[in-house]
């Protein structure tokens, strides 16, 4: 009889064995594919995320700056010091003539906002090339921040920025470096004054749109502010 029980045992034993792998598999279910796309930051993953960006009838980013912000963002993600899948990308590179800042939903690639905004009067005129992470030198600073908190200051609504690179940016808080917004920055003085107007070093952006973005990005979304100045391995460096 014992040859004829042992099968029985074994079949018994490998259903309780695969019924715990199932339910094993059910209490941690797959990660959905943007978590997996986290784990890596390679050009040609990156190229993807570029090339299947739903642009929302805006123009697209320049590959370059939108590569240094997406490898930064998935770093900072991983590192827990950003908490939502949005990405703001301001490019210093480009004319303050031409909306040079994207609001991306990388959850959905989908670029959200588009807009103007400008950078510190002794940054530049109409281009940006010089930047500064001191008080009272308003200059822009570069790199990575995370959003904070919004509040009402001077300018009215605000949000607070908060950087995340020593010695680049990470004065922002004492310097008041905040997202607001400003009439200077605007299509009509631009045609008045062949350029846009300047901040003290803020990223000031238009009155009609700055509800609406800082409502999105508020609270631990990641901020990068680009210019090809800086490489992305300088940058890495700073969150190791």
């Amino acid at each position: 009889m014992t040859y004829k029980i042992f099968p029985v045992v074994l079949f018994l034993l490998f259903s309780f064995y695969s019924s715990k792998i199932n339910s094993t598999d059910s209490v941690h279910p797959q990660k959905p594919k943007f978590a997996s796309v986290l784990k890596s930051s390679s050009d040609s993953n990156i190229e993807t995320v570029y090339n299947n960006l739903n642009s929302n009838h805006f123009d697209l980013p320049n590959l370059e700056s939108f590569k240094e912000a997406l490898k930064g963002f998935y770093l900072l993600k991983q590192k827990g010091l950003i908490q939502k899948d949005i990405l703001t990308l301001v490019d210093f590179s480009l004319s303050s003539n031409i909306k040079r800042l994207w609001v991306i939903d990388l959850g959905t690639n989908t670029i959200l906002y588009n807009s103007l905004v400008a950078h510190g009067r002794n940054t530049g005129e109409e281009f940006a090339n010089s930047f500064s992470n001191s008080n009272s030198s308003y200059k822009s600073s570069l790199g990575f921040y995370a959003t904070g908190e919004i509040y009402n200051g001077k300018h009215g609504m605000s949000l607070k920025l908060d950087g995340l690179e020593k010695g680049i940016n990470d004065n922002a808080r004492e310097r008041g470096v905040v997202m607001h917004s400003a009439n200077y920055v605007s299509n009509s003085f631009i045609k008045c004054n062949k350029r846009l107007g300047r901040s003290q070093g803020c990223p000031a952006i238009p009155v009609e749109s700055l509800r609406e973005i800082i409502n999105t990005i508020k609270n631990k979304s990641c901020l990068f502010v680009y210019h090809p100045s800086r490489s992305l391995k300088t940058i890495s460096a700073l969150f190791s």
